[in-house]
């Protein structure tokens, strides 16, 4: 492992005024998304989809990493060049997804662990070899009545805690992601309570499977209302309960915090970040690393024709400019009604 190469990549990633983007879709999950504008999810048209997002004209302005698939990793553009090839000359440092998905959590209903673990440093060296520089695995915890139980939480964590210091013996720098779903009808004050337990869990398998803080990058939820509550907490609000709990449990060390977007509207997810960097200084970078919340206005606009290829870029270029104005804090609302 040589640390400084790993601390270089991991700074490259939060580095001020440009975030991740998330295009580490499973199949089953991009054929959702080609589902809302009537499209086959055939292997050449996610390949295209990919293709419009990693060309947009000054893309790299904004976006700092692209998070692949296993199957776009392996992809080309329309000349011939390998996607992660491509990325790596316009500045934008190419990772990989590396989980295999959620899974129940045997006597735990309700709850799941993470899998993906077994067979792992074969696929880092593979994916390493494919020009692959930090990977991700996502950790889902839900809440409900009853859950999430420290079992679950605990279980997560250490699986979070081995990838993490597998991607480091294979000099790829990991994104941790606990997710806290948001998708219930809690409090924010019960996302909050949530959230402190799972990062203070994660950290501390980080610290005892041996991970080099400064070489990694973390992906937590914000704390945000449930999707369902009846009452939801205004942007402002869930701004200071988030930076309230990450400053309780994340390592000054850490260099960059890359939030997910968790099914927020993209202006949701746009505000609430330029609003935390509003708050004032903190000891990491607040960043962002979103899937939906930078695609869907992209992917409504191009709408699978060729004809609307240009105009799918205008509104990746569009939303990834507004999520690097807000890691600054100079995002407004307004913004949004102007053209990119």
């Amino acid at each position: 492992m040589n640390p400084n190469e790993l601390m270089h990549v991991a700074n490259a990633m939060v580095s001020k005024g440009k975030g991740i983007l998330a295009a580490d879709e499973s199949t089953g999950t991009i054929k959702k998304r080609f589902d809302s504008i009537k499209l086959e999810s055939t292997e050449e048209h996610r390949r295209s989809y990919r293709e419009m997002l990693f060309t947009a004209p000054a893309a790299s302005e904004s976006v700092s990493g692209v998070i692949l698939y296993d199957e776009t990793i392996r992809q080309k553009t329309k000349d011939g060049t390998p996607f992660p090839q491509y990325l790596m000359k316009q500045g934008i440092i190419p990772g990989i997804k590396v989980d295999e998905g959620a899974k129940p959590l045997a006597g735990f209903p309700g709850e799941t662990v993470t899998e993906g673990l077994d067979g792992l440093r074969q696929r880092l060296i593979e994916y390493h070899g494919l020009g692959a520089l930090f990977a991700k695995w996502r950790a889902v915890i839900d809440i409900a009545e009853g859950i999430p139980t420290w079992a679950a939480i605990k279980a997560n964590a250490h699986a979070l805690a081995r990838y993490a210091a597998l991607c480091q013996e294979n000099q790829i720098v990991p994104i941790v992601e606990p997710e806290v779903l948001m998708d219930g009808a809690h409090s924010l004050e019960r996302c909050e309570e949530v959230t402190n337990l799972v990062l203070q869990t994660v950290f501390e398998e980080l610290s005892q499977q041996r991970v080099l803080l400064e070489g990694m990058v973390l992906k937590p939820n914000m704390v945000i209302s449930g999707k369902k509550a009846a009452h939801r907490a205004g942007p402002e609000v869930v701004a200071e309960a988030t930076l309230r709990t990450l400053k309780r449990h994340v390592p000054p060390s850490v260099p960059g915090i890359a939030f997910l977007s968790g099914g927020q509207s993209p202006q949701e997810a746009t505000l609430h970040l330029a609003l935390m960097n509003k708050l004032g200084p903190t000891p990491w970078s607040l960043t962002f690393s979103y899937g939906r919340a930078l695609q869907d206005t992209a992917l409504k606009a191009w709408g699978g024709a060729a004809a609307n290829f240009s105009a799918g870029q205008r509104e990746f270029s569009k939303r990834a400019k507004l999520n690097g104005l807000a890691t600054l804090g100079r995002y407004t609302a307004e913004m949004e009604s102007q053209a990119a």
